[in-house]
């Protein structure tokens, strides 16, 4: 099973954001785990994600925050700052196949 971890300022957009990625991978009939947390709480999970989406709203630190996600092994992206709307959950999924294909999960030797 893969992990996406999605990041923003609080963890409230992320929050919003992980519930409709979930929904769309079960829709899907993908096997993903999604989690949400702030950009604080970063250094503490990626050991156990396989994928990285940053919000919109952190775009001047994205840099900053890929390069951190890369000493893991773990592929960033940024999201658009439509990602929170129905339609962006669809795009930020796609993201999230692009970084990542199926089949890619989280392994201890990361």
């Amino acid at each position: 099973m893969t992990t996406i971890l999605i990041v923003c300022g609080a963890g409230a957009s992320s929050t919003f954001l992980a519930s409709r990625l979930r929904s769309i991978a079960k829709a899907r009939g993908e096997a993903v785990t999604v989690q949400a947390a702030s950009d604080d709480d970063l250094d503490s999970r990626l050991d156990t994600v396989d994928v990285l989406l940053v919000g919109a709203h952190l775009e001047s630190t994205f840099d900053e925050l890929s390069a951190r996600a890369a000493r893991f092994g773990v592929p960033a992206g940024l999201l658009a700052p439509s990602a929170v709307t129905l339609a962006g959950a669809e795009a930020a999924y796609d993201l999230y196949s692009s970084l990542a294909p199926l089949g890619h999960a989280h392994t201890a030797t990361k």
